[in-house]
C-alpha cells in the first residue's frame, strides 16, 4: 500500500506463481531492462543500445505491475526521473551508473520530496533542501523514481507500519520483506528497480536483503556520510549503502561513490579482485549469545555455505560468537536511548510539526523503557564502547567471521506489527535480530550472501563480517563465492 504519490504510472501485469502454493510476484519481462544488473545495464547505456529514458519508463511500469501487492514505494518521482533521464541522455554518460533507475529510502532528506522516516508522527511535507546524502547518491549516475517504504524510524526488522501498511515479500507475499530496508529490499528482488538506496543501523541492509534473495553490503563507518540528524548519537551505528542483486553491482556503486566522497577514518576502497589473494581463515559462527537457538534450517544453509568456501580453498573454524553475553541488554538500552531523543525532540531533528500523539507503539514503549533505565545507561554505553574498542581484536588470527544473518525463518506479516504491545515486539524481533547490531557497533564492514533457501522456497543468507576498513577483503570474497555458486533468481 502507498503513502504518499505524486503521479500515477500505467497499470500492467505482475508475473506470479499459481495460487496453490506461495504467491510469488515479480515484474522481470523482455522489456528495455530485462533481466540484467545494474552494471549490464549501465554497459548498455554507454553503447546505446538502451537509453536513459526507456529504462527509466520500464521501472516505472514495472513498479506499477508489483507495488499494489508488495507496498514498497511511499513517494514516487517519475517526473523528475524522465526528467534525468532526459538530460543525461544528452551528457557524455560520465558517471559509472549514469542512468540506471533506483530509489531512494525513506531516511533522507531529498529536495523536494517528503522524509518521513515511515513514521505518521512526521509530517508530509517536502525537504526544502537536499541532506549530505542525497546529491553523492545521484552522482553516481544512478536516477531514483521514488522513495521506499520503511517501519518508524527504523527500530524493527519488518517493514510494517501503523494502520496496516505492509510491505510484502516478492517471493512469498505472505512473508515480510525485512527491516528496515525493506521497501527498497522487495522492488529490486521483484525486478522493479535492478538496486536500491538502503541504509542500516542494526542489520537493516543484510536483514531484508537476506530474506528477499539480495547482496546486502553494510560498509565500515566513515566510507559514507550520515544525514545531519544522526550527527549527535553517542555511538554512530548508521551505514549508507545500497541492495543489489549481484556483488558486482554493489562494488561498482561503492566505487563510483567514492570517485565523489572521500572517507573518513578509513582507507578508500580501492580495485576490488574478483577473489582474495590469497586463502582465508574463517570463522564459522552458528549460535549467538544475543539471542534464541539458531534454527535447523538456518543452520542447512550455513554449513553448506561453510562447505562450499572450505572447496574454494578456504579454512573454516569453528568460533565462539565475538560478543559478550551483555551485549543484547546494552544494544537494547541504546536502542532505547535513540528512541527517547526522538520522541523528544522530533520538531527540532525532523520537522516542526512532528506530532507525538502519532508515535507507534513500539518507539514509545523503547522511549519509556529507556526513561525507567537511564541510572543504568553509563553502564550500557561503556560496554558498548569497550566492545566497540575490542571487536578487532576478537578476530585473533581468523580473517572473517561467517554467521548466519538472523536466527529462524523469515516470519509472516504480522508478526513484527507496528500496532504489537510493545513487550511483545521487542521479544520477537531480539529473538529473530541475533547477529547483526554487533557490526553496527564495531562500526565494521559486513556482508548478507543469498547463498541458500528454506525447505518451502524463502531464501535464506550468511553473514560474512570483517575488521573495520577491510571492506575489500569482504567483497573479494563475496565475489568469489558468488562466481563459483551462483544465485538463484526469483524467475526461476
Amino acid at each position: 500500500m502507498t503513502d504518499t504519490t505524486t503521479d500515477s504510472p500505467p497499470r500492467t501485469a505482475a508475473a506470479v506463481t499459481p495460487a496453490a502454493g506461495p504467491r510469488r510476484v515479480h515484474a522481470f519481462r523482455d522489456d528495455a531492462l530485462g533481466h540484467d544488473d545494474a552494471t549490464a545495464l549501465a554497459a548498455r547505456i554507454r553503447s546505446r543500445e538502451v537509453s536513459p529514458t526507456e529504462l527509466v519508463e520500464a521501472a516505472i511500469e514495472r513498479c506499477a505491475a508489483v507495488d499494489p501487492v508488495l507496498g514498497a514505494l511511499v513517494h514516487t518521482d517519475f517526473d523528475r526521473a524522465r526528467h534525468r533521464a532526459s538530460w543525461i541522455e544528452t551528457s557524455q554518460f560520465s558517471a559509472p551508473l549514469s542512468g540506471v533507475p533506483s530509489a531512494f529510502k525513506d531516511a533522507v532528506r531529498v529536495e523536494g520530496s517528503p522524509m518521513r522516516l515511515g513514521s505518521s508522527a512526521v509530517p508530509a511535507n517536502p525537504a526544502l533542501s537536499d541532506g549530505p546524502y542525497a546529491p553523492l547518491f545521484r552522482a553516481t549516475g544512478l536516477n531514483p523514481v521514488g522513495t521506499t517504504a520503511m517501519p518508524p524510524f527504523g527500530w524493527t526488522a519488518a517493514t510494517e507500519r501503523q494502520g496496516g501498511l505492509v510491505t510484502r515479500n516478492p517471493w512469498d507475499t505472505d512473508r515480510t520483506s525485512g527491516g528496515s530496508s525493506g521497501g527498497s529490499a522487495a522492488l529490486v528482488a521483484a525486478g522493479a528497480l535492478p538496486i536500491a538506496h538502503a541504509n542500516d543501523g542494526g542489520g537493516s541492509i543484510r536483514i531484508p536483503a537476506a530474506v528477499t534473495g539480495l547482496v546486502g553490503f553494510k560498509p565500515s563507518r566513515g566510507r559514507h556520510p550520515d544525514e545531519t540528524f544522526t550527527a549527535h548519537m553517542p555511538i554512530p551505528i548508521i551505514s549508507q549503502s545500497v541492495v543489489t542483486r549481484s556483488v558486482r553491482d554493489t562494488v561498482a556503486f561503492l566505487t563510483a561513490f567514492e570517485a565523489g566522497h572521500r572517507p573518513v577514518g578509513v582507507p578508500p576502497l580501492g580495485p576490488v579482485a574478483p577473489a582474495p589473494a590469497r586463502r582465508l581463515r574463517i570463522g564459522l559462527v552458528e549460535q549467538s549469545p544475543a539471542g534464541g537457538p539458531t534454527d535447523s534450517a538456518t543452520l542447512s544453509v550455513l554449513r553448506e555455505a561453510a562447505e562450499r568456501l572450505a572447496a574454494l580453498g578456504h579454512e573454516i573454524v569453528p568460533s565462539p560468537a565475538p560478543v559478550p553475553p551483555s551485549f543484547r541488554e546494552d544494544f537494547v538500552a541504546y536502542w532505547g536511548l535513540l528512541a527517547l531523543s526522538t520522541s523528544g525532540t522530533g520538531r527540532s531533528l525532523f520537522d516542526p510539526d512532528f506530532d507525538t500523539d502519532r508515535l507507534d507503539p513500539f518507539t514509545l514503549g523503547l522511549a519509556a523503557m529507556s526513561r525507567r533505565g537511564l541510572p543504568r545507561l553509563p553502564l550500557h554505553l561503556y560496554r558498548l564502547f569497550r566492545t566497540r574498542r575490542r571487536f578487532d581484536s576478537t578476530f585473533g588470527d581468523v580473517d572473517v567471521y561467517l554467521n548466519p544473518v538472523v536466527g529462524h525463518e523469515t516470519p509472516e506479516i504480522g508478526y513484527l506489527d507496528a500496532d504489537l504491545p510493545y513487550e511483545t515486539h521487542l521479544e520477537r524481533v531480539s529473538n529473530w535480530v541475533t547477529f547483526t547490531p554487533l557490526q553496527n557497533i564495531a562500526g565494521s564492514p559486513a556482508v548478507s550472501l543469498p547463498t541458500g533457501h528454506a525447505p518451502d522456497g524463502m531464501p535464506i543468507g550468511v553473514h560474512l563480517s570483517a575488521r573495520i576498513g577491510h571492506d575489500s577483503l569482504l567483497l573479494e570474497l563475496a565475489s568469489e563465492y558468488e562466481a563459483a555458486f551462483p544465485f538463484a533468481r526469483i524467475w526461476e
